[in-house]
């Protein structure tokens, strides 16, 4: 897994980040990235390894699942 990855959003503007880390709520797998635009913003979304091992696609996530994330994410970070 790379340790920077760009995030190119609807509007065409993208932005480079770095990953902080993957993790399990529920059961499902969310990834967070720290995007490198200055701000202290965490990015959480949902996450799927590709069959290759080798690659892997940042998923759009419900309200609700976003919830849950971020309280699991803080709890992981302490």
């Amino acid at each position: 897994m790379d340790d920077i990855i760009t995030l190119e959003f609807n509007d065409g503007k993208t932005v480079e980040c770095e990953i902080r880390g993957v993790f399990d709520c529920e059961g499902k797998d969310y990834i967070a990235l720290d995007p490198l635009d200055g701000t202290d913003d965490i990015y959480i979304y949902g996450y799927k390894e590709d069959l290759d091992d080798e690659s892997f696609e940042v998923l759009d996530i419900t309200d609700e699942e976003f919830e849950k994330a971020v309280a699991e994410f803080d709890k992981i970070m302490g």
